[in-house]
């Protein structure tokens, strides 16, 4: 149950889960939920038709939320404490995937776990509480490299300032002093904007987790995880992601691009998905009421094919780091 930035959100609400459905009706069979979180797309694919779910999430605490779930929905998932990059060791055959990326509600609502710059608390950002904290990995990079992650994985256009300002202010514990120097160098934010803090937790928490290497490996879990007619429904919440499950699916859908507008577009012979939702959906103008949370996320749907499971040059889909929007 992912989330951009901390804006206030309601919770349990699965996003985009209406044109989720909508694109893969009617669910049916065994379904996985790589990003389980408070369990709202489980709860809703099986209410859909799922006659089981199986629930990855790498964060220990959130088999707890399973067990809040009704007793039918409990039923008929099963929890697997790992990261969903691994999925394929935890089912094959699968009917259809759901991964909805980044943060969940239930991690920002904890201080102690230091994901929110709005609840002060340790340091941390550790989805699995296990390996290098936040505060640990500010106080390994120098200023350079500090700057690097700041600007890769948060699209941070004042990096290089705030990185300066973070290895100035000496070792860091704390959530709310991380906020403060990153507020102190950028713009008191204007009514509907982010929170100055946004984009540098964002990049901290994606470099701590790894979350890009295990997008990568994630969908090609999936790949080797679906079977014929199955679906991969892909939730993310900023450009970059959206970016690599773009290039990914048109990867492995054939669609290589051409030469100029004029010429058709190149096909796979044998493509591996072929694509459900040609552009990424957005969130409805009643979602956005509903839960504002949603509005920067967007969602792409693939069908798997008969074609089998192949191998992808990697540099191709981190291309979208080093690139603008497309």
């Amino acid at each position: 149950m992912a989330t951009a930035d901390h804006a206030p959100h309601a919770a349990h609400i699965p996003v985009l889960i209406d044109p989720l459905i909508d694109a893969v009706a009617p669910v049916s069979g065994v379904w996985l939920d790589g990003t389980f979180g408070n369990g709202g797309y489980t709860r809703r694919l099986v209410e859909a038709g799922a006659s089981h779910v199986h629930a990855v999430d790498r964060d220990p605490l959130a088999e707890d939320k399973l067990r809040a779930l009704p007793d039918d929905i409990q039923a008929k998932t099963s929890f697997h404490a790992t990261v969903f990059s691994r999925m394929d060791e935890v089912a094959t055959g699968l009917d259809g995937i759901v991964l909805d990326l980044g943060v969940s509600s239930m991690q920002l609502d904890q201080a102690e776990r230091g994901f929110s710059f709005l609840r002060d608390g340790p340091l941390d950002m550790r989805m699995s509480q296990e390996g290098e904290t936040a505060a640990d990995l500010i106080d390994r990079l120098d200023e350079q490299q500090l700057a690097g992650v700041i600007y890769t994985y948060g699209e941070e256009k004042a990096s290089r300032r705030i990185a300066r300002a973070i290895k100035a202010a000496g070792p860091l514990t704390r959530t709310g002093e991380l906020a403060e120097i990153v507020e102190r160098c950028l713009p008191r934010a204007k009514p509907g904007q982010s929170h100055p803090a946004t984009r540098t937790f964002q990049a901290l928490r994606i470099a701590v987790n790894d979350e890009y290497g295990e997008l990568y490996q994630g969908l090609m879990a999936a790949e080797r995880a679906l079977k014929e007619g199955g679906f991969l429904a892909v939730v993310t919440f900023h450009s970059i992601e959206d970016r690599m499950v773009k290039r990914f699916l048109q990867a492995r859908a054939g669609r290589t691009g051409n030469a100029n507008r004029y010429a058709p577009e190149a096909v796979q012979v044998d493509p591996q998905f072929e694509l459900v939702t040609r552009k990424a959906v957005g969130p409805s103008e009643a979602e956005l009421a509903r839960n504002p949370r949603s509005r920067s996320a967007r969602l792409r749907v693939a069908r798997r094919t008969g074609a089998a499971a192949g191998e992808i040059d990697a540099k191709s889909i981190a291309t979208p780091l080093l690139k603008g929007r497309d």
